[in-house]
This record gives C-alpha cells, sequence and structure tokens, in this order.
C-alpha cells in the first residue's frame, strides 16, 4: 500500500476546499475528505493484518524511500508498524467526528475546515515519518493550524491562550530540534531504522535524551510544561479542542516513545527514575486540580494533563506491559477526551454555558447528549468495559512488574489518583445532567444526526477497546516488542 495517500488525501480536500462555494459545499468535501482518510486507514490495518498473517516480521511495514536533500541524508522515508496505525485510525476516527460536529460552522467556513484538515495532514505524516527531518517537518505542519483555529475561531482569552499555546509548542520543537540534530551528527543519518542500529555513545545519549524527550513532553502535557493545555483547550473552538486532545497530544507521546526512548534507550533507563517522578506528580497534580474547576472544558483539560501522566509513567517504566499500556492509554485517551469535548461543545451550543453551577437536569431534554457526557465520565473514571480501565489497568500492571522500590511507590500513587477522578467526574456529571432543571432550559433540543454521528464513532471506539483488548493489543505489540529489543539491550549493559 502508497502511505502518502495519507498525505496526499488531506491535501487534496484541503486544497478542493479553497475552491468551494458556500457553506454546503466546504462541509460536504470535507467530509468526504475525512471519510476517504478513514476508509484508507482502514484498508492499511487490514492489509497490515494479512501481512503479519502471513509471516512477515519486518520492524516495520509498507516502506518506501525517496531521496529528498541527499547532501545532507534527508530522506522522504516512511513506513508502519502496528503502533503506527494505532495512532492513524485515531486520527482518522477524530478527523471524522470534529468534522460533523462542525457541520454548523459558519464563520470563515472554508478557512476552519481548511486548518483542520491541514491539521490532520500534519498528524498522519508524522506517524508514518522514519526519517527524522521529515518527522520534524510534519510536527511543524500541526501547530501552526492550532495557533489560528484558538486565535480566530475560539472564544474567552482567545488571543492570549493562543499565543500562549503556539509558543510554549515552538519551545518544545526546538528542544526536540537540538536533539535530533545531536543524534544526526553522531551518527550521521536522519533514519530512524539506521540510527536503532548505530551504537551512540552514553554520554552522547544522556546529553541530548533530555532535550528529545522534554521537547516531545511539553506537547504531552509534561509537568511542568503543561499549562498551555487547559486555557487553549477552554479557548478553542469544539473541533479544535478534539484535535488537540486527540491528536496533537499524541504526538508528543509517541514521540518520547518511538523517538527518544527507541533511539536513545541506555540515557531512558539512566533518567527513567526522573521521568517517573515527573509523571507521578503531573498524574496527582492533574487530578487535584481538575477538582477545583467550575468550567466543564477547563475539567477536561486539567484532566487530560493527570490523564496523559500515565502514558509518560508507562514510557519511563520501560517494562513490556506498561509500554504497551502507554500505547493503549494514548488511543483510549484520544477517543475518550474528543468525545468528552463533543459533548460539551454540543451542551454549550445550547445553554451558552460551560459553568458546572448553571447547569442541572439536561438529561430530561437532552437524553442523548447526557447519555454521551456520561459515557466519556465513565471512561476517564476506568469503567470496566470502557477504554479507559484496559489502558490504565495495563500501564499499572507494566509499572508493579519493577521491582525497585521506589518505582512501586510511584505506581501506588498513580493508582490512588483513581479516587479523585471518580469524585470530579461523577460530581461534575450529577451536577450536570440530573437534579433540578432551570425553567428556560425546558425549550432545549437533543443532538441532530451529525452530532449524533460523530459521538457514535467516538463511542465505538471506546467500547470496541474496552470490551476486546486483545484486537488492539495484537496490533501494536510487534511495535512494543521492536521498542523493548532496545530498552532490553541497554538494560542489559547495565
Amino acid at each position: 500500500m502508497n502511505l502518502s495517500l495519507l498525505i496526499l488525501l488531506p491535501l487534496v480536500t484541503a486544497l478542493v476546499i479553497l475552491f468551494c462555494n458556500g457553506l454546503k459545499q466546504v462541509r460536504v468535501a470535507a467530509l468526504v475528505g475525512s471519510v476517504a482518510q478513514l476508509a484508507v486507514s482502514v484498508r492499511l490495518l487490514l492489509l497490515y493484518q494479512a501481512e503479519r498473517t502471513a509471516g512477515n516480521r519486518s520492524p516495520m511495514l509498507f516502506e518506501s524511500k525517496q531521496e529528498w536533500f541527499s547532501n545532507l541524508h534527508i530522506n522522504y522515508h516512511i513506513g508502519v508498524d502496528g503502533i503506527s496505525i494505532a495512532m492513524i485510525l485515531l486520527t482518522a476516527s477524530v478527523v471524522v467526528a470534529g468534522i460533523l460536529v462542525s457541520w454548523t460552522m459558519d464563520k470563515l467556513s472554508k478557512e476552519f475546515f481548511f486548518l483542520l484538515i491541514l491539521l490532520s495532514m500534519g498528524a498522519y505524516g508524522f506517524f508514518i515519518s522514519l526519517d527524522l527531518f521529515t518527522l520534524f517537518f510534519f510536527l511543524e505542519v500541526a501547530v501552526i493550524p492550532k495557533f489560528l483555529l484558538i486565535g480566530i475561531w475560539g472564544s474567552g482569552k482567545k488571543e492570549y491562550s493562543a499565543m500562549k499555546l503556539a509558543l510554549m509548542l515552538m519551545g518544545g520543537s526546538a528542544l526536540v530540534f537540538v536533539g535530533l540534530m545531536g543524534v544526526y551528527y553522531q551518527t550521521g543519518s536522519f533514519d530512524l531504522m539506521q540510527i536503532a542500529n548505530t551504537p551512540i555513545p552514553l554520554d552522547v545519549q544522556k546529553f541530548f535524551f533530555p532535550f528529545a524527550f522534554l521537547g516531545f513532553g511539553i506537547f504531552a502535557a509534561l509537568f511542568p510544561f503543561h499549562t498551555w493545555v487547559p486555557d487553549g483547550h477552554a479557548s478553542a473552538p469544539t473541533a479544535a479542542s478534539m484535535f488537540l486532545a486527540g491528536i496533537s497530544m499524541k504526538l508528543g507521546g509517541y514521540g518520547c516513545l518511538r523517538v527518544a526512548t527507541y533511539l536513545m534507550p541506555d540515557a531512558a533507563h539512566a533518567y527513567s527514575w526522573i521521568i517517573i517522578l515527573l509523571a507521578t506528580i503531573a498524574i496527582i497534580y492533574g487530578a487535584f486540580a481538575t477538582m477545583m474547576q467550575t468550567d466543564l472544558k477547563y475539567i477536561n483539560a486539567y484532566s487530560s494533563v493527570s490523564h496523559c501522566g500515565f502514558v509518560i509513567l508507562g514510557i519511563g517504566m520501560l517494562t513490556r506491559t506498561s509500554i504497551n499500556g502507554a500505547v493503549l492509554q494514548m488511543v483510549s485517551h484520544g477517543l475518550m477526551t474528543a468525545l468528552f469535548f463533543a459533548a460539551i461543545g454540543m451542551i454549550y451550543s445550547r445553554t451558552h454555558t460551560r459553568m458546572v453551577e448553571q447547569l442541572g437536569g439536561l438529561l430530561k431534554v437532552m437524553p442523548f447528549i447526557s447519555t454521551v457526557f456520561v459515557i466519556a465520565g465513565l471512561c476517564s473514571l476506568g469503567l470496566p468495559g470502557f477504554s479507559g480501565f484496559v489502558a490504565e489497568m495495563t500501564v499499572f500492571m507494566g509499572s508493579w512488574q519493577n521491582p525497585d522500590g521506589w518505582y512501586r511507590f510511584a505506581t501506588i500513587l498513580a493508582c490512588a489518583s483513581i479516587v479523585v477522578t471518580a469524585v470530579y467526574i461523577l460530581r461534575a456529571a450529577g451536577k450536570t445532567v440530573m437534579g433540578p432543571m432551570d425553567d428556560h432550559y425546558a425549550t432545549l433540543t437533543d443532538a441532530t444526526w451529525n452530532e449524533k454521528l460523530a459521538a457514535a464513532i467516538l463511542i465505538v471506539g471506546i467500547v470496541l477497546i474496552g470490551v476486546a483488548p486483545f484486537l488492539i493489543n495484537q496490533l501494536i505489540m510487534p511495535g512494543t516488542d521492536t521498542i523493548m529489543m532496545q530498552v532490553g539491550k541497554a538494560i542489559t549493559q547495565k
């Protein structure tokens, strides 16, 4: 299969949108393009499984390599494994849901949908890149649309939030670039697979690993560089919030795993206690900070800081199960938080408020939206049967496999956050959709067809992972094993 389709489809869709006339043509073009992306992603999954079933054990499949800047050893090198495909499917699902939720967007609709599609192109390119320079290129492509989406279509302190987000993420990109250039000058290559087979001295790894890991970590809301998340999410329009939490924050987790940990495993092992410390702080701090929020978007934003901490924790533990859990958590959080923001956007568009104390009894007039809100909340608190439970339990089990006392203490603290999560989720859900209802909400309408379809797409993913986790485990396990081979070499050398 030609993986370049994942880049060409969004690009062509974005260009078609620019030539559309009227809201109807724009949104139809965006929806058709996003559905085509999802179809290609599903076909990629089926072809990948067929290759694995046929006995193909190559670390990366469907590779393609073309010279780009030969003098600098920069190539257009792409390929995928199960982890990449999981991220691609997540991206495609959130893109379709985001387009559907934004169906009635009438303010500069052409520009709005153009930027959404452009952001998805950056994400696809990032997840399939096997050349570090190309990977960095697509990382940057995915940054600028976020600034414009918040700054133009946002609400509240949108200019401040957009600028803060852009500066923080550009700062993270600068750190990533330093780390990548350090690896390049040491190995003479940007090729990810070639670098993985090239020994890098420990002192070089220990110097450049923090740049790469912290740079990507900023995208993944790594404490204490998480402050862009609450403001960015709170000010962003609904679809942009879905894209930010469901897709963009996964670029960071994927980069921490695929680039920093995979290419510099010795340094990852040496700094693991620091990574785990920061992740544990993020989990606990994010949970307690969420309890203090009264705005639904801020609740979901601070909750994302806590849940992304599980991703970093799983990576830092450096066990096969914990890394597997980290990937599961990225997928689960992407679906769950996109669904949560979609439900919040539906509520806000009808009630014109996101303040918990001003809401109540919405289940009486908006049963579908209220149900979606509760499902997202139950997934967030880790209810069995949903993806959140599978992902978090996998991280905890993998973390406990590390016999070191500090690692197990961090695992216990992370587990304790579940109680706090249950408190703020149940309280927010109870006050929002249950209890007495203000009379002026009595005439509100429930979800439209497009909103129902968007929610259904995300709920299917959440439930499927929750009740049949073996499906995604089988998908991502070969990629996890490839990374663990590198980590295992580092631990053995110790």
